[in-house]
């Protein structure tokens, strides 16, 4: 069953981008949003977001943060730093759930942080919150 805050939204002009190096988190964020139309695209490490990145910007990034190579902070502070995608919605899924390591999310750029595991309805919700944002920058 769709959410009442989810059914009057058109998600499919919206692009999201899952980056997580665990294939079963990336199946469970794609099965989550499936229902909603997202055009939804994945990467298993940061370089890997960073090119998808690159090739084509999304709305909203859900980025884990630890991953071999380029972690989900460093990510962050790329994509922050570069006027070109400094304003793409991040929202960290992460099994950190330090105070530090959340806060530390927060002031590499994240603009949400859902903990792991995670909860379908937490994830819609903030989701949604998310494209909320979007459109009122203008999408």
């Amino acid at each position: 069953m769709t959410p009442v805050y989810a059914q009057k939204y058109d998600f499919s002009r919206f692009n999201v981008l899952a980056v997580d190096d665990i294939p079963l988190n990336l199946l469970l964020v794609q099965k989550m949003l499936s229902r909603f139309n997202f055009t939804l695209r994945s990467a298993a490490n940061g370089q890997q977001a960073l090119d998808a990145v690159a090739e084509q910007k999304p709305d909203l990034i859900l980025l884990d943060l630890m991953m071999p190579g380029i972690d989900g902070f460093e990510v962050i502070r790329r994509l922050r730093s570069d006027p070109a995608t400094a304003d793409i919605q991040i929202v960290i899924l992460s099994a950190l759930n330090s105070t530090e390591d959340v806060v530390k999310g927060f002031n590499a750029g994240a603009n949400d942080f859902i903990m792991k595991p995670i909860i379908m309805e937490k994830l819609l919700t903030c989701v949604v919150t998310q494209m909320q944002v979007i459109e009122a920058k203008g999408k």
